[in-house]
């Protein structure tokens, strides 16, 4: 009758020969592949999702487990030039390029609404504006204006081009231009879970993607905002500037927020029970923040966040996005999952 040491000797070889076949001895899975050109290999594993810390907002509670798949991902967020080739070879048109449709906006806002002035009904898109003096800063509109004539192209509005900016995250682009991205590279936008675990760079518990120290304004790990906010102009900048996380990947805090795949609910961590794997978020969307409107996760923060404002480039900092919208602060990255397909 074979001994427990001679039992624990056979499984300890079956363990390590089904990590040898699948990953390491860790349990992370190995790329199916080589990387697709701007891409890395993100190991799959179990993490800790969401932060119960003292700037941790409900919606980020409670910390919970979760186990993602191996991925490979894109090292920088989607740049003007990239963005600028896929509309060259699709002939697509961002939703910020296209007249609103009167009917479709109404149908979307509460019964009894008055509809927006005509020069609403223009192709345009957000754009950050410093405010002068000492704001509010629970009223957004105080520096968010609708510019018409503001787009990928004009990120700024119609003075603005992408002279210089070639390298620069594209911004101005709407969840749907994104996917629309996404699949004409072969890939997808990342789920909610699978940024996060990204992010953290293989950090378990830090704050932030390069660890548990605060930001150095002196030598920054990010690129947000300084400054009394919204005191000052404010813009991205190129992708690569700062440096990466542990797994390689460039401003997965600060710079642009960054589309994901999943809808937004206050609530989808406290509806999670156990390790969920590969989990892609609730079947649909519920604000309260918008009076119900659905809207898409965010990620990652942006030059406009500060340890004064917002906070969102810590790694467990949920944001939200009306699908429909594009703004002058977020941008986006693809995912690819197995063999990948030459890009």
């Amino acid at each position: 009758m074979p001994t427990l040491r001679a039992l624990f000797l056979v499984a300890a070889i079956a363990l390590i020969a089904a990590c040898a076949q699948s990953g390491d001895a860790t349990g992370r899975s190995a790329p199916p592949g080589p990387a697709p050109e701007g891409m890395v290999w993100i190991p799959g594993g179990t993490f800790a999702m969401g932060d119960d810390g003292p700037f941790a907002l409900p919606h980020e509670r409670p910390v919970h487990r979760v186990t993602v798949s191996g991925f490979y991902m894109d090292v920088d967020a989607v740049t003007n030039a990239e963005f600028a080739a896929f509309v060259k070879a699709t002939g697509h048109v961002t939703v910020a390029e296209r007249t609103p449709v009167l009917a479709e906006i109404m149908s979307g806002l509460p019964a009894g609404t008055p509809p927006p002035p005509p020069d609403f009904l223009v192709p345009g898109s957000l754009v950050f504006t410093p405010a002068e003096g000492e704001v509010d800063l629970r009223d957004v509109s105080r520096w968010w204006r609708w510019v018409p004539g503001a787009s990928w192209r004009h990120p700024q509005g119609p003075g603005s081009d992408l002279t210089g900016r070639e390298r620069h995250p594209v911004v101005q682009v709407a969840w749907e231009d994104a996917v629309a991205y996404a699949a004409w590279v072969g890939g997808r936008l990342p789920t909610e879970a699978e940024w996060e675990y990204a992010a953290r760079g293989g950090h378990e518990r830090a704050a932030h993607p390069w660890g548990d120290a605060p930001h150095d304004s002196a030598h920054p790990q990010a690129h947000i905002y300084t400054g009394t906010f919204p005191a000052h102009p404010a813009q991205p900048i190129a992708v690569g500037t700062l440096p990466p996380n542990g797994y390689g990947l460039h401003d997965m805090a600060g710079n642009v927020w960054q589309w994901t795949a999943d809808w937004y609910h206050p609530d989808t961590y406290a509806r999670r029970a156990g390790i969920e794997t590969d989990p892609t978020g609730p079947a649909g969307g519920l604000d309260p923040r918008t009076e119900g409107e659905p809207t898409r996760v965010i990620r990652g923060g942006s030059f406009l966040c500060s340890d004064v404002y917002c906070r969102g480039y810590r790694v467990s900092a949920r944001g939200t996005g009306a699908p429909d919208t594009g703004a002058s602060h977020i941008g986006f990255r693809v995912v690819v999952r197995g063999a990948p397909a030459a890009r």
